[in-house]
């Protein structure tokens, strides 16, 4: 059963949130990415917006950053929008594996956060719902999930650094 995006208490947040958004099935993606824009614009973030042309290339490019601010730290987190449909061949299933595995150990590698909304669905009814119905946006659930991991990973930093 799809869960409702919760309307949580919105931290202020001083960081940089880096959202790369694939273009392929451009309707879906670009409404989750306004979603996350908004959700990250009411808590004071500043973005940074990457598109890339579909949703396995997003790993390489969440992998740049994430080694940039892993030197530099200049993100709080980086999120990672697309939208995979199935067809009739298992080829979105391995895009969809492939782009999972490649976030995981991204964020594992350079300790910052790396929010995962590539959907892998099934069929466009379950795109619109996930993507253009704002009770049920992923992208405002993404921005949301990176504001709260980007305050938890603060309050790992030595210092409060």
């Amino acid at each position: 059963m799809l869960t409702p995006v919760k309307n949580k208490s919105i931290r202020k947040a001083n960081g940089l949130f880096a959202i790369i958004a694939s273009r392929y099935n451009a309707r879906y993606v670009d409404a989750m990415l306004r979603a996350a824009k908004t959700a990250l614009s009411k808590a004071g973030a500043r973005t940074q917006i990457i598109r890339v042309p579909g949703a396995y290339e997003i790993p390489v490019v969440a992998a740049k950053l994430a080694s940039r601010s892993a030197e530099d730290g200049d993100l709080s987190a980086i999120i990672c929008l697309g939208v995979i449909l199935r067809g009739e061949t298992v080829h979105a299933a391995h895009i969809g594996e492939a782009v999972s595995d490649g976030l995981m150990k991204i964020q594992l590698s350079f300790g910052v956060p790396v929010v995962h909304e590539v959907l892998l669905l099934e069929n466009e009814a379950q795109a619109k719902k996930r993507c253009l119905d704002p009770k049920h946006n992923r992208g405002t659930e993404a921005a949301q999930t990176a504001l709260e991991m980007a305050h938890v990973m603060e309050g790992l930093s030595p210092h409060g650094e």
